[in-house]
């Protein structure tokens, strides 16, 4: 039936304070538990998520790509949005969340709909967020380290983050109302996610179109893009 009802399932049925959720194909360092635990101490954090790093990160070029994009993701993106007390994401392979405060969101986190069907994707990202809407923090501990298998062929990755890139997206939509009473970072954050890519797209195709045309190369796309890579590189 689908992670999201075996989430759901096992949730009702547990007793303890903290839910540990553990991807399948990913193997958590003996620590981790301990040291989610102690951030989650605070009963005003209802999640946190540890590092997040590729397990068969040797395999290929690709591989080894996505091991430093989850660095990147981790220890830059994740680590400033734990800095102002609201990661936007609690990367599914390796996050804890709160008991009590899932149990009083499972209603809307079993009924989300993608085009009028039940939602099978991105459950990390909307947990997240029904949990910053409900009044709780979500934190990131970079010492609590999950490797996971990633991706190793172009076709599975593409697929992948087009998966992501929905979630991004409609969750995003999700969490305005929340943004707000957010710290501003927050919000020029989520700008940056949805914004820049959708004007990446545009120049790229602008691009494209011009070369056709006129066989010239379009040196005003290329300085936007240039332009955009140095600014979200700078946030």
């Amino acid at each position: 039936v689908g992670k999201r009802k075996a989430q759901i399932a096992a949730i009702t049925q547990s007793s303890g304070d903290l839910i540990l959720n553990v991807d399948s194909d990913t193997t958590i360092a003996p620590d981790v538990v301990s040291k989610l635990a102690h951030k989650m101490r605070d009963p005003a954090v209802g999640a946190a998520m540890g590092q997040m790093k590729a397990s068969n990160q040797a395999d290929t070029w690709l591989t080894r790509l996505i091991d430093m994009e989850y660095w990147l993701a981790c220890n830059e993106e994740r680590a400033a949005q734990a800095r102002f007390g609201a990661v936007m994401c609690c990367c599914g392979p390796c996050a804890m969340y709160r008991r009590s405060a899932m149990l009083s969101l499972l209603d809307q986190y079993e009924t989300q709909l993608y085009r009028g069907k039940p939602s099978d994707f991105g459950e990390d990202r909307h947990l997240t967020i029904l949990m910053l809407s409900a009044g709780f923090r979500t934190e990131y501990v970079p010492s609590a380290i999950a490797a996971t298998v990633v991706p190793d062929t172009m076709g599975v990755y593409l697929r992948q983050q087009l998966r992501w890139a929905r979630s991004t997206f409609r969750d995003t939509l999700l969490a305005l109302p929340v943004l707000p009473g957010l710290d501003r970072y927050l919000t020029l954050d989520a700008i940056g996610q949805n914004v820049g890519l959708l004007l990446l797209a545009l120049s790229v195709l602008t691009g494209i179109g011009q070369f056709a045309l006129t066989a010239t190369l379009p040196w005003w796309t290329i300085l936007v893009i240039g332009s955009m890579t140095l600014v979200r590189c700078s946030v």
